[in-house]
């Protein structure tokens, strides 16, 4: 069967095929013209969809965002919403584990790569903290946006190593930060009308993150 690349499987196939050469290779050998192949895909198309190599980690992203964000968020507080939201995305990675893992044991020595999954990384969790409810309102929501980054950061860092058929450990670090996030304050549920600020006052795309804002990323250790 021959995909169109406007099909969505066309994303997945190429997605798949990449990083099981990352997975074989890593990811810095690996190119698009040999991913195209071991995919059985045009390689014309494909360089229209993806015309460099990091797209096919920004899609990657995408999908897996699609997969946390799908329907509502289950949970009667904001701890019990990032838990749920936070846990989907990890499922959605299981699905390319081994690319993924191969991906980050590249990074310490990829600077552009690194910096370019830090922003996809961050954007992903504004989507999770708005559909969590969490207040990321002011310099208090800089504060929570990037405690959620702690959380995220350390919870992958189990993920990598979590070899539990459930993920029980992931779980487990998540749900642990998150209850002392809780406890310190750093999970204020957003009120109405200071959701409706961020949408008069960034036109949807509520507040920007200044470059100091790394320098809390440690709040929770």
């Amino acid at each position: 069967m021959t995909l169109d690349h406007h099909d969505p499987l066309f994303d997945r196939t190429m997605i798949e095929a990449t990083l099981q050469l990352a997975q074989s290779h890593g990811w810095q050998r690996v190119s698009l013209v040999d991913a195209s192949r071991e995919a059985g895909l045009p390689l014309q198309q494909v360089r229209q969809r993806f015309p460099f190599k990091s797209m096919i980690l920004i899609r990657l992203n995408s999908q897996i965002d699609d997969a946390a964000l799908c329907g509502e968020s289950y949970g009667a507080t904001v701890r019990e919403r990032l838990f749920d939201l936070l846990m989907r995305r990890f499922d959605a990675m299981q699905d390319y584990r081994s690319g993924i893992c191969a991906i980050m044991y590249t990074l310490p020595r990829d600077p552009a790569l690194a910096a370019l999954l830090a922003g996809t990384t961050m954007e992903s969790l504004r989507w999770i903290a708005d559909a969590a409810a969490l207040d990321r309102h002011g310099l208090g929501g800089m504060i929570r946006l990037n405690s959620l980054l702690a959380i995220w950061s350390r919870t992958l860092a189990r993920w990598e190593k979590d070899s539990t058929p459930d993920l029980a450990d992931t779980m487990q670090v998540l749900d642990s930060t998150l209850a002392r996030a809780e406890r310190m304050g750093l999970l204020k549920e957003s009120s109405a009308s200071g959701q409706a600020d961020m949408v008069t006052e960034e036109g949807g795309l509520p507040d920007h993150v200044a470059p100091e804002e790394n320098s809390n990323n440690n709040v929770l250790d």
